[in-house]
């Protein structure tokens, strides 16, 4: 049963960060947040973070291994969220 816990453990973990990357990736390379929502930038945020320790506090490393790259993802993101919304704003 560990065997299949830490397989589908596995699996989660790379829709997960193919899910992300994408965006990540777009943003990065428009600069493009016209159709992004702050508030859930921030939230996933905030939630991959609280996976990660969950990750490290229980030994699941598919937890913490998806969720840094997620988290990282949503920084990012945010980061040029907030710097495209503060351009619009004094602009």
């Amino acid at each position: 049963m560990d065997t299949i816990l830490t397989i589908v453990g596995y699996l989660a973990a790379i829709c997960m960060v193919c899910g992300y990357l994408p965006q990540a990736v777009y943003t990065i390379r428009t600069r493009d947040t016209d159709g992004i929502a702050l508030p859930t930038f921030l939230l996933m945020g905030f939630g991959g973070f609280f996976f990660i320790l969950q990750g490290i506090l229980t030994g699941n490393v598919p937890l913490v291994i998806t969720n840094v790259i997620t988290t990282v993802c949503c920084v990012v993101i945010t980061m040029i969220k907030l710097r495209n919304d503060c351009r619009r704003k004094n602009g």
